[in-house]
């Protein structure tokens, strides 16, 4: 199953600009607003509350002010949980990301979801080798596809060790902005949903490895939906489907997201399911990441 009705959100405690994460992240830009922490949580908030709205359950745990985990409010980065009770942890490029990785968040999926395997992939830290989650792969879990966009967050090595464990394919691709730097995390030039992707293909400059992306996409039936470098910048593919828990799907994506999209763009969305948009834009501004990067989706079995 491509979508789920569970998601994991980490409700941030002081959100601040990551001077680590900024050395490769271009999409973080540094604010002098001394109010960043309280709009962050104000805007968490708001977040889940439209999640929670639409019938989507979600998990919320509260972060703590020790260690400092700036970006604690992006955990599909540092693990993942699918529906075979596997919980995989992922090795950070960031040293301060890797204390995300807190007990109690553990203990708070334990409670209500059945763990039966955990699968730990950060000893690759040593190696300076990262795997960044559903960051650094878009996943098409139907046909068990990953789609990765090579960088200094998201090595082979990783991958391959990551899609063996898990049973999926890979492709595996180089995805650069309008300058020309490598994108830091696939999530945010691409989204696969079950019957459509929204990617920005301008920003694969080999015609070969383009080509192949399409081909995949196109291959497992999905509806390409095209979005330019200036969309993508606007978070445009950092987008993820979910579903209520009747099973009725939506895509959400942040306010800033839903406004650089066109009105062609939209149509083609609500064909398949309504959107939810929340306005995120500290989040976005200071930490370089959107609406997907917040939601750790779920597949475990309920207990």
């Amino acid at each position: 199953m491509q979508t789920t009705s569970h998601l994991l959100m980490i409700k941030p405690v002081r959100f601040d600009f990551n001077a680590e994460t900024a050395v490769n992240n271009s999409f973080q830009q540094a604010s002098d607003d001394k109010a960043v922490a309280e709009k962050a949580t104000l805007e968490f908030e708001q977040f889940v509350t439209i999640l929670t709205h639409a019938g989507i359950d979600v998990t919320v745990v509260n972060d703590t002010a020790e260690p400092h985990t700036p970006d604690s409010v992006f955990p599909n980065n540092w693990i993942s949980f699918h529906s075979d009770g596997s919980v995989f942890l992922y090795p950070m490029f960031a040293t301060n990301r890797r204390q995300e990785r807190k007990p109690h968040v553990l203990a708070a999926i334990r409670e209500k979801f059945a763990v039966n395997n955990t699968i730990d992939l950060t000893g690759y830290e040593e190696q300076q080798l990262f795997l960044e989650g559903t960051g650094s792969m878009v996943l098409d879990r139907t046909n068990k596809i990953a789609y990765a966009c090579l960088s200094p967050r998201t090595a082979i090595e990783v991958l391959n060790e990551w899609a063996t464990k898990a049973g999926y394919d890979t492709v595996a691709f180089v995805s650069v902005d309008s300058s020309g730097s490598p994108i830091y995390h696939t999530n945010v030039m691409m989204c696969v949903a079950d019957r459509y992707a929204v990617i920005c293909l301008d920003s694969i400059p080999d015609q070969s490895e383009r080509n192949l992306v399409e081909q995949q996409l196109s291959g497992t039936g999905k509806d390409i939906i095209t979005i330019s470098f200036e969309q993508m910048n606007q978070f445009a593919g950092n987008m993820l489907q979910v579903q209520n828990k009747e099973g009725k799907p939506y895509l959400v994506m942040s306010s800033q997201a839903f406004q650089s999209l066109t009105a062609d763009q939209v149509s083609r969305i609500e064909a398949y399911n309504p959107i939810l948009r929340s306005d995120i834009k500290t989040i976005e501004t200071n930490g370089g990441g959107s609406a997907r990067c917040m939601m750790a989706e779920v597949f475990l079995p309920l207990k």
